[in-house]
């Protein structure tokens, strides 16, 4: 009887005169139209008929939507039967919620006495700090001026540090690269002097020798480089972080040496690292023509091709052959040094030797292939970039189905070929400025170029695409090398 009295006396209770406040939890909130509920859901208990009336008078309220009360403690009363038989429970809940939500509200917005008494003391700290600094509020300004004018006179040296470093990680990746050249050259010299058998041991070994003596010439090049930058980089890492130890010292020992330190800094400028040029195995020297050399002591015959490629200069597209007389293309580029003389953009490669006097012929198969381009290049000529918009080329291709002939930086002009050409033969004098290509099979011109040639030139080669590879075809053993 107790607890239903208790739960009349909730429900009975007025509702307040500020609208939108719940009856039961004081909380504001939005007022809706609420549905007609069911509290009993097929229950038996003994206490079913007891709580009846108060619950039928709690269902009557709760449908009046004029009954200020929240959803909240709208479910939880109508979820009284699931409570089965103690209706002070419900309020204890109910009240319990109320009083703890107020207080959280009103912890929220009022801050409380500890909280502003820390603000105090923070507040009273701050105000004995600024009178304590007051008096070197000065000096500190003037020395964070300094600092900071220092910092950004040190910025030049910490960039060319930077620089030094990239360019002592590409030096030794180019000294691995050396290495791997020496090796796989010395492979490709063993290779070829087994065949010609125990006759040819006394030439390998002085091609072995020579190639050995040239791996030490050019380690001994690379590490003087090395060993030069690396004296830079510990006299350039010295100074800054001298500077830096000068930067942490009180202000007004860092302020009295500040002049000379930044004396110091202006007058630390050491020049930026070169590339060396030619510093990469001379792979031609060792394996061009090295049958044809090789025999021509013996009197014996052998193929002999006039030009081979330079495989320092090919294009990381470019895979040359490993007797230098064959370049194909490939869609994955290679890991390669990237030294001076390489074609950086463009998959183009040098021949091995240039020529600046006489006459020189060298044939070329060009097959399938539907992207190519063959002819000379000036020495002096630029390889990085593009090089097709400067002067020191003379070619003739097959570009897009159309076959041209070019002089950068002119246009290219097109040519009218009747058959498909599978091979090409080019011939240079280059003490008349002549520059001829025709096709051998057929015996036909098809462009001549004329130029008054001033420096050595190189062959020149092209391949856009993979279907067939170039390949430069020997000539007869029988002719000399100085008939070419």
């Amino acid at each position: 009887m107790m607890a239903q009295e208790s739960l009349r006396n909730v429900v009975q209770t007025k509702p307040r005169k500020v609208e939108n406040d719940c009856l039961l939890c004081g909380r504001e909130f939005y007022p809706s139209k609420c549905n007609k509920h069911r509290l009993f859901h097929g229950n038996k208990s003994e206490n079913k008929a007891d709580h009846a009336v108060v619950l039928e008078e709690l269902v009557g309220k709760l449908q009046d939507t004029t009954l200020a009360i929240c959803s909240i403690c709208r479910t939880l009363l109508l979820r009284y039967d699931r409570v089965s038989k103690d209706a002070e429970r419900i309020k204890k809940l109910i009240t319990d919620t109320w009083r703890k939500m107020r207080e959280k509200r009103c912890a929220e917005s009022t801050p409380s006495l500890e909280v502003k008494r820390r603000r105090e003391v923070m507040d009273t700290e701050e105000d004995d700090d600024d009178k304590n600094t007051a008096s070197s509020s000065l000096q500190s300004t003037d020395s964070a001026a300094a600092k900071e004018k220092l910092k950004t006179a040190l910025k030049p040296l910490q960039l060319k540090l930077r620089i030094f470093q990239e360019f002592q990680k590409a030096s030794l990746q180019t000294a691995e690269y050396i290495m791997f050249q020496a090796q796989y050259t010395e492979g490709r010299i063993k290779e070829e002097f087994v065949k010609l058998r125990q006759s040819l041991c006394n030439e390998e070994a002085a091609r072995k020798k020579a190639l050995r003596e040239e791996e030490e010439q050019k380690s001994q090049m690379l590490r003087k480089k090395i060993e030069k930058m690396s004296k830079e980089m510990s006299s350039l890492s010295a100074t800054i972080t001298a500077i830096e130890e000068e930067m942490k010292a009180e202000d007004a020992l860092f302020l009295q040496n500040y002049d000379a330190t930044l004396k110091r800094v202006s007058q630390c400028k050491p020049p930026d690292p070169e590339n060396i040029s030619g510093v990469l195995i001379n792979v031609p020297k060792h394996l061009s023509n090295l049958k044809f050399t090789v025999l021509q002591k013996m009197q014996e015959t052998v193929d002999y091709t006039s030009v081979t490629f330079d495989p320092n200069t090919a294009h990381c597209n470019l895979i040359v052959s490993d007797d230098l007389t064959s370049v194909r293309y490939s869609d994955e580029e290679q890991t390669l040094p990237e030294n001076p003389e390489r074609f950086d953009m463009f998959a183009c490669v040098l021949g091995s030797e240039g020529f600046d006097s006489g006459s020189h012929c060298w044939d070329v198969e060009v097959g399938d292939s539907t992207g190519w381009f063959l002819g000379v290049m000036a020495e002096s000529a630029q390889r990085r970039n593009k090089i097709f918009s400067r002067r020191g080329i003379w070619l003739v291709g097959h570009f897009c189905g159309e076959y041209k002939a070019h002089e950068p930086p002119q246009s290219p002009a097109l040519l009218l070929v009747k058959e498909k050409l599978q091979r090409i033969r080019v011939q240079l004098d280059w003490d008349s400025g002549k520059l001829s290509f025709s096709d051998p099979l057929t015996d036909t011109h098809i462009h001549s170029f004329t130029h008054t040639f001033t420096e050595r030139l190189f062959p020149f080669f092209g391949v856009g695409c993979n279907i067939s590879p170039l390949l430069i075809l020997p000539v007869k053993s029988s002719v000399e090398k100085n008939q070419l």
